[in-house]
Parts: C-alpha cells; structure tokens; sequence
C-alpha cells in the first residue's frame, strides 16, 4: 500500500512538471526493474532538467513586452471571463508623458462586446475594469488611464536596473524558445558558369542575416545554397570545353574567365546548328551519368565555385552547397507521387499539375521526357519537410518569384507532404537594387554589375572616405585596414538590410558612406566611441565586470531611463523580426539606440575631469555600466547583421 501511494504521488509529480511546459528527453529505463524505480529515476531527470532550464531562463534578457502580454492577457481574463480571443495590445509608448508602455485593448473589447453581447460600455470603463484586475507582478509601477480607454504603464526602476546587471553579468541571452526548432533557410542560389552579380547581393546579405538570428535564438539552423548547377546549358558549356581543352580529362583546363567562357559557348550554341546537336547529345550523356561528361561537368562547377567562395569570404557568408543536381534522382519519384494520387494532366506531351487557387499549372515532365524548375523545387521541398524535417522552412528569393513558390508551396500542401498550420513554410521575398537614376542598377555600358567589381569598389571608396577623415595618420597599417573593410562591407550590408526588403532600393555608395543618418558608417563611429569612454577612463572589462555584479544602476535621470528602457527592448525586436522576417526593424532600432545614448551622454557625465589640467576626477560607474550595456547590444545587433566592428575607426 506505501509503494502503491508513492507511486501515485511520483505519478503525480512527473504530470505537474510536464503541464509546466518541460516534457524533457526521456532517459533509457532498462536495467530498473521495478516500476517504482523507474519512476523515482524519471523523477529526478525531469527535476534537473527543469533545475537547468530555470538556470538558462533566470539568465536570459526578458522579452518585457511579451511579459506585459500575460500580465494584461490575465487581467482581460479576470475582467471578462466569457470573451474567446479578446484583442490583446500591448506597444512601446511614443512619448514619456504617456508612461513606458500601453495596453490598448479596450476599445476592441468595446465593439467585440457591442457586437456578441449588445452591451454598450464605454472604453475608459473597460480599462478601469482590467486595471483593477492586473495580477501581482515584478514589472508595473503603476498604470494610469488616459483619454478613451488607454491604459499607460509606468515600469518599476528596480525592475528595469535589475534587468540591465542581469545583462551585463550574463551577457546577451536569448529568451528561452522551448522546444528547439529546425529552420531550413534557401538563400544565395546562383548560376554555376555565370559569375554573381549585384542582383545576388540581396538573397545572400539577407539570407546570412536571417540565419544568424535564428541561430542566436536557439534553433537548429541549415543554409543552404540552391545552385543551378543542373541543366541544358551545361550541353553547350561541356561540348564548348572538349573543343577549346581536348585534354581535360588529364590536364586541368585554365578557364580564367568562366563568365566569357559561358558566352562563347552560348554564342556558338545560337548561331552553329552542328554546335547545338552536339550540346544536346552532351546533355544526354551527363544526364546518364557518363564519366567523362560528370567529370566535364565537375571541372566548370569547381571554376564557379572558387569565384563564389572568394565573395563569400568577403561577405562572411557560410553555406552548404545542394543544388538542383543534389535532387535529380528524386525527380522521378515525384513525378509518380504526382501520378499515383491522380493529379497529372497531360497537355501537348507535357506532365502537368493544376494547384486549386493557382490558374498557371506546374509542368513536372516536359514533352521530351526532361524536367523542369517545377520538378526539382517540388523535390527540394519534400526532402527538406520530409527528410531534413524542418519545422521552419525560409526562401529568400526575389519577388518576382512569388507566384511560382506560392503554387509550389500550396502544391506541397496538397500532396500532404506539410501542414501550414504546423509548419510554417514561408517566401521571404524582396524587391531588385535600382541605380541612383532609379532604373535596375547596371554599369554605363548596360552590363550586370559584377558582385566582385562591387566589393573592390566599396574597399576603394571606404579608404578614400578615411584618409580625408585623416585616419591613416592615427591608424596603424593594421588597424586601418580592419576600418577600411569593417565600413566598406559593413556598409553594403546594412544599407541593403536597413532597407524594408520588400522594395526596391537605391544603391549609392555616398549614402552608404556617410557617418551621418541611419548608416553603417555612423552607427560604426558610435560604436567605437562608446568603448572608447571606459578604456579613456583606464576603467578595464575586469573593472566593468565587478562593478555590473557590485553596482547598482541609478535611472534617476530622464536620459539614463529612456536609454536603459531602449537597450531592454532588444528581446522584442529580435521576435518581431523572428516573426516577420523583416530586418530593417533591426537597422531602425540600433539607430534609434544610438541616438538615444548619444542624448544620454551629452546630458549625463560618465567621467568628470578638472576643467584646468584636465585630469579625471570622478567616474560615475553606473553610468560606464549603462555605456557597456548599451554596446553590448550594439555588438550583438552588428553580429546579427553580419558587420564586424572595430575597436579603433
């Protein structure tokens, strides 16, 4: 009876620990035979793995909004027990006068009530009803109700000074996701035999981007890069090699300029009829896989693929290569998947299939038997929801492809492959780079502008823009080379990010350039002047270290309270981003953080000196500490954006 009742109190226990969200992994049980060890065993695994996700989540930065949310989630509840999914909104307030915060659900609880109910309550005494009914909580001051029914929340300084050391003791930590996630993210994609130009710069500046915040939010995250190296052209690019390099099979050809090289041949291939009926039986036998032709094929993809590392070194991209070859064998399995559940039409020799809501359909087999684009991103789709087992599935390709992966994706649907509502699936589209005349952005001779040309071109400008700032005569050789490629790529990073990537935007190196306005190159400056104050100061990071854990943050100030509120929004831009894919939140944050701190350190002394001989003679330390917080976002920021900073600039 006492092993029976331990039992049930185990039993019990393990339940209450899995409804608190923490299911953990179970452990093996074999070797414990008797079913009141396994559970004791069960017991005590469930309670350190909770002992560790409290540990992990007490030092994590808190998501204050999301936390305001249950707050007001739970006195809506108490307020208005009958109501299903009242509106729930809770936003930053735009002036100080109106508090920190704003809860302003009243007045859709007003219509949703006038609407289900016929009840006819004012908002103001909606608000004055949730006020009321505000659980016990460490983060609200006090709220006060303005004009119609707006709720304004004043936040608790020691709330807000507590969550600042936390900061600079833990570091910047994620909010805990709970379960961790795999992303699978589609970026970068070029042509093998073309070289990259400027309209590859935007998938892989924000592919890389979207990456790394889904990294440093905990998930699981694969970059993959869909090249085109599959296809047609690769019977005219081979037939091209065996006339130009006859032995390539033993002596590595030097094709210098894969970019000239793809022209020749595709020149031959337009105006040669024989050219053209021999590239066509190339295609054949590389599709066969014949050895001599794979390796052909293996030689021009190693020539594309050395000019592509060499960007994405620059840039600090990392990808893992799979490209339309990796699906090939795939292919025709997905064809008769298509077929099997009778969705294959055949129209003039072609296999087609019509998507419900899509009026163009996807050709999965063209007429001579071959594949298409239709079939091999059917067959990338299904691997990664399939096999790769992705919760989270991110494209980012240019919006003229829309349509196309919107029939793709509501095709996958269809063949029963994900579920929309479980998996989330998404086109991360964006708009072409345009010129400063505001047409596509090309050279003056109408040619593509070559990525690489870019890049040194940015390298140039950013020295140039240097020496007339007089740095090389304070900068070390070393030093100033660090500034000259932390602004020049930086610069083109965030001028792409800081803009929203569902429109087109100008490219103009002096914009980018400018250390004034929303820039790389300001926000870069502001950065380093930031670390310059503790180190102008002789205060080390040991110092720092000591006084987060030892101080306490004083906010008394009307600029040291804005900015410390400012730097604790960080958490909840990162989720608006996580959520909607849409970096230039970011980009418009850590300026608007930057201007907040400049505000705060033109009003607030962080070292006072002697006026005469200049010599220090007080460090207030919290503020050093809210000067430290605040960079420490920044750098986090920079590396999410992929921009390198510099100590010296």
């Amino acid at each position: 009876a006492f092993q029976e009742n331990e039992i049930k109190l185990l039993t019990a226990e393990i339940e209450r620990l899995k409804n608190f969200g923490y299911l953990g992994v179970s452990p093996s049980l074999e070797g414990l035979r008797d079913e009141n060890a396994k559970l004791k065993y069960r017991l005590n695994f469930l309670r350190k793995s909770l002992q560790e996700e409290r540990s992990k989540a007490a030092k994590s930065m808190i998501n204050i909004n999301s936390c305001l949310q249950e707050i007001f989630g739970a006195a809506i509840q108490a307020a208005y027990p009958d109501l299903e999914n009242p509106p729930l909104v809770v936003t930053p307030s735009q002036q100080p006068k109106f508090g920190d915060y704003q809860c302003n659900s009243a007045m859709g609880i007003t219509q949703i009530l006038l609407k289900t109910k016929e009840q006819k309550v004012s908002p103001r005494e909606i608000a004055e009803k949730i006020s009321k009914n505000i659980p016990p909580n460490k983060c609200i001051e006090k709220v006060e109700i303005a004009g119609p029914g707006f709720i304004n929340v004043h936040l608790r300084k020691d709330f807000v000074s507590k969550q600042l050391s936390s900061l600079l003791i833990n570091g910047v930590q994620p909010p805990a996701i709970g379960k961790r996630k795999k992303v699978v993210v589609d970026f970068s994609s070029p042509n093998i035999a073309k070289e990259m130009h400027v309209g590859h710069l935007r998938s892989t500046i924000i592919g890389e981007s979207m990456c790394r915040l889904f990294e440093f939010a905990g998930y699981d995250v694969l970059r993959l890069n869909h090249l085109g190296d599959w296809g047609t052209q690769f019977g005219m690019l081979i037939a091209h090699l065996q006339d130009k390099f006859p032995d390539y099979l033993t002596v590595s050809p030097p094709i210098g300029d894969l970019q000239a090289f793809y022209k020749e041949s595709k020149r031959r291939f337009d105006t040669e009829e024989e050219f053209k009926k021999r590239a066509y039986q190339c295609v054949v036998l590389l599709q066969s896989k014949n050895p001599d032709f794979i390796k052909a094929w293996e030689l021009i993809c190693d020539v594309s693929r050395k000019e592509f590392q060499k960007i994405y070194k620059c840039l600090d991209i990392t990808l893992i290569e799979r490209g339309e070859s990796f699906y090939q064998e795939m292919m025709k399995d997905i064809v008769k998947e298509c077929e099997d559940k009778g969705f294959v039409q055949v129209d003039d020799g072609r296999k087609i299939v019509f998507v419900p809501g899509f009026p163009v359909p996807l050709t999965i087999m063209k007429s001579d038997g071959g594949y298409t684009y239709d079939t091999s991103d059917l067959a990338a789709l299904k691997h990664r929801l399939c096999e790769e087992k992705a919760d989270i599935l991110i494209y980012v390709v240019d919006s003229g492809q829309s349509v196309h992966f919107q029939t793709v994706f509501a095709a996958g649907v269809m063949m029963g492959w994900y579920d929309p509502k479980v998996t989330r699936v998404a086109h991360a589209a964006f708009g072409v780079v345009l010129g400063e005349d505001k047409k596509k952005f090309k050279t003056r001779s109408g040619d593509t502008v070559r990525l690489m040309d870019l890049l040194e071109e940015g390298l140039k400008r950013a020295m140039d823009k240097l020496k007339d700032k007089e740095r090389d005569k304070v900068l070390t050789p070393e030093e100033l080379k660090a500034a000259q490629t932390s602004v020049a790529f930086g610069c083109i990073k965030y001028a792409d990010l800081s803009h929203n990537r569902l429109n087109d935007y100008v490219f103009s190196f002096d914009k980018m350039l400018d250390d004034r306005g929303n820039t790389a190159a300001y926000l870069l400056y502001a950065f380093t002047r930031i670390r310059a104050i503790a180190r102008l100061a002789n205060i080390d990071e040991q110092m720092l270290r000591r006084a987060a854990k030892e101080e306490l943050l004083i906010l008394d100030h009307e600029k040291e309270w804005k900015l410390g509120k400012c730097i604790l929004r960080f958490p909840e831009i990162l989720q608006k981003i996580l959520d909607d894919l849409l970096l230039h939140t970011l980009c418009d944050y850590l300026y608007e953080l930057a201007t907040t701190f400049t505000e705060f350190y033109d009003n607030c002394y962080c070292v006072e000196k002697d006026r005469q001989s200049g010599q220090i003679v007080k460090v207030n330390m919290w503020r050093l500490l809210l000067c430290e917080a605040t960079a420490t976002i920044m750098a986090k920021g920079f590396d999410i954006l992929g921009i390198k900073p510099v100590q010296k600039m």
